[in-house]
């Protein structure tokens, strides 16, 4: 795989267009010839093996995890984290202030978390066994 094979998938994961990639990539002007061409090399397994490395490589580095998101959630529900808010100090002039979130913001967090953990589920799940038998009557 060439460098600008790697030019036009890295071309192709911001516009997700395989032919404009193609054009902007390798310069070409026909549109039909590019389309065809961009359509071949996301066929080529080098290809393709790099487009799955970068997009597996942009998912973990941009994408938060489920321990992530609830260790997020955690700090937020016990006061931990900070937001910035605009504070009045007169004659027209403001300054960022950071304060804990607020109790609204901890409750709906608090919340996400319960129904992550089922904590206020209404629905009772009961499990049981039994054995059944069924018996044929034999009066004819």
């Amino acid at each position: 795989m060439n460098i600008r094979h790697k030019k036009f998938v890295d071309e192709y994961i911001i516009c997700g267009n395989a032919t404009k990639a193609y054009m902007d990539v390798y310069k070409s002007k026909n549109r039909k010839a590019a389309q065809k061409s961009g359509s071949k090399l996301l066929q080529r397994e080098d290809v393709k093996e790099y487009l799955e490395r970068q997009l597996e490589e942009i998912h973990n580095e941009k994408t938060a995890d489920a321990k992530e998101v609830l260790e997020y959630l955690t700090s937020v529900m016990r006061g931990e984290q900070k937001e910035e808010v605009l504070k009045w100090i007169g004659e027209g002039i403001q300054e960022v202030t950071k304060i804990t979130v607020s109790n609204k913001d901890r409750i709906k967090a608090g919340e996400l978390l319960g129904k992550r953990y089922r904590l206020f589920s209404e629905k009772i799940d009961i499990e049981a066994s039994a054995n059944i038998v069924f018996v044929e009557d034999l009066k004819e």
